[in-house]
């Protein structure tokens, strides 16, 4: 059996999100850290973001998916003055309610180093805070 060293393996990067509300699909970044990474190997991926704000989401892109994610979260969580969480942006006290319900992390499987995905899911950071344009991730690969 390996040592822990030979069997976990942690990267960060930042990403620019911007101002606006986005679902940023990372699969590619995700699976270039696994080339490195998990070559051949079956194991977990961890994707976390250390962000109050931000979320993973493991869903469609491309075909409108992502966008309609946006707009869900929209209607769940408006942005105007009925948060208690009151500073920054107006109604910014919704995005630290969003990882309630879009978690800030996602556990995937790995097989023979590859993402073991569906064939139309992909990986998605999701931030609907404008006030902070840069986001760090966390990828981990146990196995």
């Amino acid at each position: 059996m390996g040592t822990m060293a030979d069997t976990f393996h942690t990267i960060t990067f930042e990403i620019t999100t911007g101002t606006a509300e986005v679902a940023l699909d990372i699969t590619d970044r995700c699976a270039a850290f696994l080339d490195t990474a998990a070559p051949g190997r079956d194991g977990l991926l961890n994707v976390f973001v250390p962000h109050a704000t931000a979320g993973v989401a493991v869903i469609e892109t491309g075909a409108g998916s992502d966008g309609d994610l946006l707009a869900a979260l929209r209607d769940l969580l408006p942005a105007d003055s009925r948060w208690r969480h009151r500073h920054g942006s107006p109604g910014h006290g919704r995005d630290h309610v969003l990882p309630g319900l879009v978690a800030p992390h996602a556990t995937l499987p790995v097989i023979g180093g590859q993402l073991a995905l569906g064939v139309w899911q992909s990986v998605v950071l999701v931030d609907t805070n404008g006030d902070n344009p840069r986001r760090t991730v966390r990828l981990s690969f146990l196995g």
